[in-house]
């Protein structure tokens, strides 16, 4: 699978710099977009763990409904914005999914608060839940469980990393007179660019 090119990676790493400096309330929030088996879209906003040349990685429950489809249809649209950046920002990005490795997940999740940690385990991500006190008691089962110790990830709790063939850099401007580019990555991994008009 092709990797991004260091111009991408620069870019996107200056954004994301600056969208701190710019005091964006969560700069890793992004839009993930994913589709079910009918092609019926769905988005929900995530948060960026890490990203590298490979691509853009979050973490979720794999039988919620985004890792349900996302396993079905590895395929997912990204989408930062950024409005305090310049005269706003939008990064958009599209690509096959791929599950991080067990390592990788293993080490992310040993990072995460321990509230963080027991909520994956008594989470049944995107189920009904009957009601809130049904949830809390399971979080005191698990408490109680892993009192003492560390808690060990979830066997079905880990990430997806967005592997891009597309990147979109998108440039508010006064008069909706945009500016934006657009990368794009060929079947045999060499990559392009072009700007679109607004």
């Amino acid at each position: 699978m092709s990797t991004l090119p260091d111009d991408i990676l620069a870019t996107f790493n200056t954004l994301f710099a600056e969208a701190l400096a710019a005091g964006e309330p969560d700069r890793t929030a992004m839009t993930v977009a994913s589709v079910d088996a009918q092609g019926r879209p769905s988005a929900r906003i995530v948060l960026l763990k890490t990203w590298d040349a490979r691509g853009f990685v979050f973490y979720t429950h794999l039988d919620g409904r985004k890792g349900r489809e996302l396993q079905a249809n590895p395929q997912a649209a990204l989408l930062f914005h950024w409005p305090r950046v310049r005269n706003g920002v939008q990064v958009r990005i599209e690509g096959g999914v791929e599950i991080v490795s067990a390592a990788e997940a293993d080490a992310y999740f040993a990072s995460r608060p321990r509230g963080s940690q027991l909520g994956a385990w008594a989470s049944q991500q995107s189920e009904t839940l009957d009601a809130r006190e049904t949830f809390d008691a399971q979080l005191d089962k698990f408490d109680a469980e892993f009192a003492g110790r560390d808690v060990p990830r979830p066997p079905r709790w880990s990430g997806f990393r967005i592997r891009p063939r597309v990147v979109e850099f998108w440039y508010g401007a006064q008069y909706r007179l945009h500016e934006r580019h657009l990368h794009e990555c060929a079947a045999d991994g060499s990559w392009s660019q072009r700007m679109l008009y607004p």
